[in-house]
């Protein structure tokens, strides 16, 4: 038995850290931006609910809107294709705008009467909440692109790497990608953890000295990214002395550090679809037109869709068939909606959960789902698509149920039981730590398949339509979720600031349809789309 855990603790754990080489550190270092930016998380609640007279519709709404840039990933992979030498810029440029964001809620917490003298905080919470996205889509793209350039094609020996050691390379480097951004959230939850423990029992003005600090120390993030691609420079430098002297000339070092594979030709589908795209959601989102939101996603998906199909005619047939098996399962999958703002909102208020609480449940989250990169490590490796979809829905379902049963008065029958032991919170930890290690099993046979499947000369691009494809997901989901939240409604309690009268009463009362609706529908959907790839004759990666 004690052999049996050793043997596999070395396969799953110590085996990935002997594959790791300095070369995958830079854009590691722009993955942990990414998990970092979580650190607001549990503020941004506090803060709208409190704060913002904003329903969960709109908050669904803005959600769709904020999800947009990702879907702008399409583009972005290209240009970084067609600049490769200059990739770094885009980097720079994200960093800024992660800034701008991340300072007008500083201001907007710190000192909302000058930031209201400006325009309304609603509009500066929304000004923020859109900027930050596109910094990060930026710096994803190039991340990316950066994952096939830390892959070495010359070993020590001077002497190309065989195939097989390069596929290894690859899906190292995108396990580890997933670790670096479950490892940012894990540093996020301890960081959350420290400031605001004892903070459930700090006066109002205490807590939003909390909020300002947590907005300050997330300033680090656009430090990290462009700190990575500073590393990333200076790693080619010394690549190009070894190649040197290992005997290579001026223009086989060039080629072999700096340069593509092979060279990119500008796509005009992919640039031309995308201005047609950017023009339209621009137009639509300033008009204020009704069904906005619905025609940017046809329009999104369309656009995209063309995009594949250009993409997919440079594979063969099998890869092909792999291919548009695979992005329509992952897609099912990621478009199912949530209960939306209105469950977070029932949790702080029924149920007690304060800031202090969450950001405890926040670190096992990120813990545990760290650890089941490396527990299901080699289930990811060896198991198809649809199987890990199928695993992945039924699990979730089941870990669906207890929530709903808190709604119908579950944590009070256990706590009566249990003399107070299985409380609220005692589920809620419990269903956390088991749901928590399925949150990223998903995606990294993917992104090991395309980082494998796709041309040499259009990586980038694959890896952002992709991308795009699946990150359009997420804005059905946000559709799924505004539509669910207008049929059932949900309101917090919202005070006047200057009175603190009642405004909005609480109520919660369709909240528990909600949640059904939600879990049914999660159940059946992802089922019915693998069910449908099979008839269609398609095959998952």
């Amino acid at each position: 038995m004690i052999t049996a855990l050793l043997r596999w603790f070395d396969r799953n754990i110590l085996e990935l850290g002997r594959e790791m080489r300095l070369s995958y550190l830079p854009p590691l270092m722009v993955y942990v931006a990414a998990g970092v930016s979580g650190l607001t998380g549990i503020v941004g609640t506090f803060f709208v609910k409190d704060y913002l007279g904003l329903s969960a519709s709109f908050l669904a709404a803005l959600g769709f809107w904020a999800g947009i840039p990702w879907a702008l990933k399409m583009p972005i992979g290209h240009l970084v294709d067609l600049l490769w030498r200059h990739k770094a810029g885009l980097v720079y440029l994200g960093a800024l705008l992660i800034a701008a964001s991340l300072i007008i809620m500083i201001g907007l917490i710190g000192n909302p009467a000058a930031m209201r003298e400006v325009m309304s905080a609603e509009a500066w919470f929304v000004l923020s909440t859109l900027l930050a996205p596109i910094g990060y889509v930026m710096q994803d793209a190039v991340a990316d692109a950066m994952t096939v350039e830390a892959v070495p094609r010359i070993g020590e020996d001077g002497r190309p790497f065989p195939d097989e050691t390069v596929r290894l390379m690859h899906t190292t480097m995108q396990m580890l990608g997933r670790v670096a951004i479950i490892g940012g959230t894990v540093l996020v939850s301890l960081a959350n953890v420290a400031m605001f423990q004892g903070s459930e029992t700090l006066p109002e003005a205490d807590k939003i000295a909390i909020y300002v600090r947590i907005y300050e120390l997330a300033l680090i993030i656009p430090v990290l990214s462009v700190s990575g691609v500073l590393l990333a420079s200076i790693l080619k430098r010394r690549e190009a002395r070894r190649l040197a002297s290992l005997g290579h000339g001026a223009a086989e070092i060039d080629r072999l550090v700096h340069a593509p594979e092979q060279t990119t030709a500008p796509n005009w589908w992919i640039l031309g679809g995308s201005a047609v795209f950017v023009a339209l959601t621009l137009a639509v989102g300033l008009s204020g037109l009704g069904y906005g939101q619905e025609l940017i996603f046809g329009a999104s998906f369309a656009i995209i869709g063309v995009m594949i199909y250009r993409l997919v005619r440079e594979l063969s047939d099998d890869a092909r068939r792999t291919l548009l098996g695979t992005v329509i399962v992952i897609f099912v999958f990621r478009a199912m909606p949530g209960p939306g703002a209105g469950a977070s909102w029932w949790m702080i208020d029924e149920l007690g959960f304060d800031q202090s609480f969450l950001s405890r449940l926040d670190l096992i989250t990120s813990t545990l789902t760290l650890a089941g990169l490396f527990l299901f490590r080699r289930f990811m490796a060896e198991k198809s698509i649809a199987q890990i979809v199928i695993f992945l829905t039924v699990a979730s379902t089941l870990l669906s149920l207890p929530i709903v049963g808190m709604f119908h008065g579950l944590h009070e029958w256990t706590a009566a039981a249990t003399g107070g032991l299985v409380d609220a919170r005692f589920i809620a930890i419990a269903n956390t730590a088991l749901e928590s290690p399925l949150g990223q099993v998903s995606m990294v046979p993917m992104l090991a398949w395309i980082a494998n499947s796709a041309p040499p000369h259009l990586k980038a691009t694959f890896f952002a339509v992709m991308a795009s494809f699946t990150n359009l997901a997420l804005s059905a989901s946000q559709l799924g979720t505004k539509y669910l939240n207008s049929i059932y409604t949900m309101t917090r309690e919202v005070r006047d600031a200057a009175s603190t009268a009642v405004t909005v009463p609480a109520d919660y009362s369709e909240l528990g349809q909600l949640l059904v609706t939600v879990l049914v529908l999660g159940l059946a959907l992802p089922l019915l789309a693998i069910a449908a790839t099979r008839l269609l004759g398609l095959r998952s990666a």
